[in-house]
């Protein structure tokens, strides 16, 4: 019986597999009679391969924790931490990424070789981690005579131990000196902190990013949210994403994993919310949005106010005058089309139902500013009411008496002048009569449900 092939690939196997790879790549560049071609092989033999690798590997320095992002010239001392070995905060830190995590690596790219030798994973772990864990199996594969196995193992996991003699700073690292004492005056008393940079953490969030961002699954929802069409799925964003690059045009001088992502680092962002006040405000208590909501939006002042002062300068009767009286009262509806727009479309329907706070407001207003409550399954009575399509006059009038009451004062407006400014609304074919043909469209949909 075949055994799966997590467990056929052993870590002889693996190791095999990168030895032989690496081999091949270099004798593909040389002819069949290049005399380099016995140097090679004899070299890429396995015992001899991971004895050279367990010298250069003092070239390198597997970390979690950088120094060289701080400031790519800054020298003092790195840190390896196993995420799963610190303690478990509320926060969001590298304790999260538990035993999956990316280890980076510092120091001579030349010997990036040997990370990538101990980053050969076997039995879902990698070469290092096992070593690190003292596993039989990995320790075999590095010299059959068990007293040498050990001294290799030991050379490869010194890259997780810091290089310097004791920890150590720089005057180019971030530093806070700390008060842990009780004489602030007193040197002893306090203690040096130098953050270093979370780069197996910053690695995570960069890989998570790029896949909430041009993913497959994102780049699906990101189509539907553009075409207005439903989704099962779910759109990633991250307002206010910034980036930082590190090392320039070189950004292998800075880390492994710098340079696997070119260099870039994402910053989320952590700017306070931004106090907005709502732009929509609700009829509560009112009789009629005309006098609170309406006169409310400043264009709607102001260009009542326009309208006022002009009809009261007794303007000639001719074509520039009536262009004029046209052009505010345009400006008028668009404001109360506009403001039915918000209340239909960013309240729920049936907000107008059930609530104490616009129990007052007109029934006419309700069927005007509500009307997808028509399609509540026990709002049968609104439906026909909304369908029979007798409010829409009612809210002419009132608009017209609404506009009425605002001009007067030294103008001699009357019936006439209301029938005018109610025919002007209810003829509004760019504005009112529009939003009233798109949802008769969709409510005429209820019609058979609410026939008596």
């Amino acid at each position: 019986m075949a055994l799966p092939p997590q467990i056929e690939m052993s870590w002889k196997n693996a190791v095999a597999v990168f030895i032989s790879e690496r081999l091949k790549a270099k004798l593909e560049k040389l002819k069949d009679d290049d005399p380099k071609r016995p140097e090679l092989l004899a070299q890429h033999d396995p015992t001899t391969w991971i004895a050279d690798a367990s010298r250069r590997v003092t070239q390198i320095q597997a970390v979690t924790h950088s120094l060289k992002p701080i400031h790519p010239d800054a020298r003092g001392t790195n840190l390896y931490v196993e995420p799963a070995s610190l303690p478990a905060l509320a926060e969001l830190g590298s304790h999260a990424l538990g035993e999956h995590f990316v280890g980076d690596v510092v120091g001579n790219a030349a010997a990036l070789d040997v990370y990538k030798f101990l980053k050969l994973e076997a039995h879902g772990r990698s070469l290092l981690a096992a070593l690190l864990a003292q596993e039989a199996d990995a320790l075999a594969v590095l010299h059959s005579d068990p007293a040498q196995a050990q001294v290799l193992r030991d050379a490869f996991v010194s890259l997780t131990q810091p290089r310097a003699e004791g920890p150590s700073s720089h005057t180019l690292a971030k530093q806070l000196y700390w008060l842990t004492g009780d004489d602030p005056c007193t040197d002893a008393d306090y203690t040096l902190l130098a953050p270093l940079y979370a780069t197996s953490l910053a690695h995570a969030v960069y890989a998570q990013v790029q896949e909430d961002r041009y993913g497959e699954a994102n780049n699906a929802a990101r189509k539907a949210k553009r075409e207005r069409k439903a989704h099962d799925g779910v759109f990633h964003d991250y307002p206010g994403l910034a980036v930082q690059n590190m090392g320039g045009t070189k950004p292998q001088n800075i880390s492994q994993l710098n340079s696997e992502r070119r260099g870039m680092n994402y910053l989320l962002s952590s700017l306070p919310p931004q106090w907005q006040t709502s732009a929509m405000r609700l009829p509560v208590q009112a009789g009629s949005v005309f006098d609170r909501l309406f006169i409310a939006r400043p264009e709607v002042r102001h260009t009542v106010r326009a309208l006022r002062q002009f009809l009261e300068s007794d303007p000639e009767p001719n074509l520039a005058t009536r262009q004029r009286r046209e052009a505010l009262l345009d400006t008028l509806l668009d404001e109360l089309v506009s403001l039915a727009a918000e209340l239909q479309q960013q309240l729920p329907p049936g907000w107008s139902l059930g609530d104490d706070r616009f129990e007052n407001l007109h029934r006419s207003e309700q069927l005007w500013l509500d009307p997808l409550r028509a399609e509540l399954p026990d709002q049968a009575t609104f439906a026909q009411e909304w369908l029979r399509m007798d409010w829409p006059a009612d809210v002419g009038k009132r608009f017209a008496n609404w506009l009425n009451a605002q001009l007067r004062g030294k103008l001699p407006l009357g019936d006439a002048e209301a029938r005018e400014w109610a025919k002007v609304l209810l003829a509004d074919e760019d504005g009112f009569q529009q939003q009233l043909r798109f949802l008769r469209d969709r409510l005429d949909g209820v019609t058979t449900e609410v026939a008596p």
